[in-house]
């Protein structure tokens, strides 16, 4: 990525990436491509680590945990076989960016990766793709063959010995879940590992040392090894360093991805970038990101967009994935939207997961039709506190979360669907 590169419209809508064509290793090589993995490995794996370290990259793919810890957590555990496992299964509402990073320059992502590995010291590399994507496997698998003629991998006289497999997601969320992508890449069925015990960095794939990383993640891997941790702190904030792809989407006049400096105002994203809300409606909620957060009312907006000011208001950044919803979006839809999503997307094998979100969307259903009572709005309540973080994974945490901000920011629309006896509000086709 480039730190002031800003991906526009037309550019990136979903309609017009079949023209997308991705950068050759030409021209890869002519824009300083693989001269951060020559720097990496001309110097050695602990000045690698220490480079990332002081870079503050933090994961682009959730939490944003801090990616020098995790290759560390692994780098130090010295025998035996290791693993790289580049994520790019993307399938949240509202997320495109692997699948744009994928389908313009995969080099950049396999530049990452080979750094990655040396830096743990992992010979085998496995590419996690969303098996929907059939054009961007497509490019990454022509692009894995360049750089294998080239000699970066899988050659005698390559710099260090790894290989590289490219594994296909099944395509559904869960499938994304960072131990369930172990599950599936060993041939088993996409269901979330328990942790603990089974994190990755001591027990990952096929039980030995792993590191997970995102697609966008390990993108900024070579710029960092170029230029060096302290020029990627001149972007972004003390706590979030560098730049991020926000895909803006919902009720948008402009939405697409955005890359942007950490830190930008939310608002500054929607209006400036985005060009505010479409039809001239007002703003009234917007999901900073994605589905698995929660949800922010208008008056909010002014946050930053990074990892630590939308912790502290309780909510988070996600994937970068930003949907706006206008003021003639029901909240109760919206709610009964995202609790089915994770209802469809749960992989069974956790009770209260397979139960409580069928039960959630069954309550909201009720109150949306106009045939709720108080006690329907006080049982999503109590649905959502009972059902948080009891399942293997995230999910159904996130279902919960991004349920109960939504009665928490929005209950006088649940009281007017009660005490109405219907919805307001016309039909979306946000969602």
């Amino acid at each position: 990525m480039n730190e002031s590169r800003i991906l526009t419209e037309g550019d990136i809508l979903l309609e017009t990436l079949p023209t997308v064509q991705p950068v050759s290793y030409k021209t890869y090589g002519q824009n300083s491509g693989y001269e951060g993995f020559v720097k990496a490995i001309t110097s050695n794996a602990a000045h690698v680590l220490e480079n990332i370290k002081i870079s503050g990259l933090r994961g682009r793919g959730g939490a944003g945990f801090a990616t020098w810890k995790k290759w560390d957590m692994v780098a130090h555990r010295q025998n035996g076989q290791k693993y790289l496992c580049c994520n790019a299964a993307e399938d949240e509402p509202g997320t495109y960016k692997d699948r744009y990073l994928l389908r313009t320059n995969p080099h950049q992502i396999i530049e990452g990766a080979l750094i990655a590995a040396y830096a743990i010291g992992a010979d085998e590399i496995y590419f996690y793709l969303n098996g929907r994507f059939e054009t961007e496997i497509q490019f990454m698998e022509l692009a894995l063959q360049e750089a294998k003629e080239h000699g970066y991998w899988g050659q005698d006289n390559a710099p260090f010995r790894t290989v590289f497999h490219l594994c296909k997601s099944p395509g559904t969320y869960v499938a994304g879940e960072e131990t369930a992508l172990l599950e599936v890449i060993e041939g088993k069925a996409a269901q979330p590992r328990q942790k603990p015990p089974y994190y990755p960095a001591m027990h990952g794939l096929y039980g030995k040392p792993t590191v997970v990383n995102n697609a966008e993640t390990l993108a900024n891997v070579p710029h960092i090894m170029q230029k060096g941790g302290l020029w990627f702190r001149t972007t972004g904030t003390p706590t979030s360093p560098g730049t991020m792809i926000f895909t803006l989407t919902g009720d948008i006049k402009h939405p697409g991805l955005y890359e942007l400096p950490l830190g930008i105002p939310l608002n500054e994203l929607i209006e400036d970038y985005g060009g505010g809300i479409k039809h001239g409606k007002r703003l009234k909620a917007v999901l900073p990101g994605g589905p698995s957060n929660t949800i922010i009312p208008e008056y909010q907006t002014g946050v930053l967009l990074d990892f630590d000011s939308l912790k502290m208001i309780g909510s988070g950044l996600g994937t970068g994935a930003v949907i706006v919803l206008s003021e003639d979006a029901c909240m109760i839809q919206a709610a009964i939207e995202y609790a089915r999503f994770f209802a469809r997307e749960s992989c069974g094998q956790c009770p209260p997961c397979v139960l409580g979100t069928a039960h959630l969307v069954e309550i909201l259903e009720r109150i949306e039709s106009g045939r709720g009572s108080e006690k329907e709005i006080k049982q999503v309540e109590q649905v959502c506190g009972m059902i948080k973080g009891r399942g293997y994974c995230y999910l159904l945490t996130g279902a919960s979360i991004v349920v109960e901000s939504i009665l928490k920011h929005f209950r006088d629309e649940f009281d007017t669907h009660v005490h109405e006896a219907g919805c307001p509000f016309v039909p979306l086709s946000t969602f």
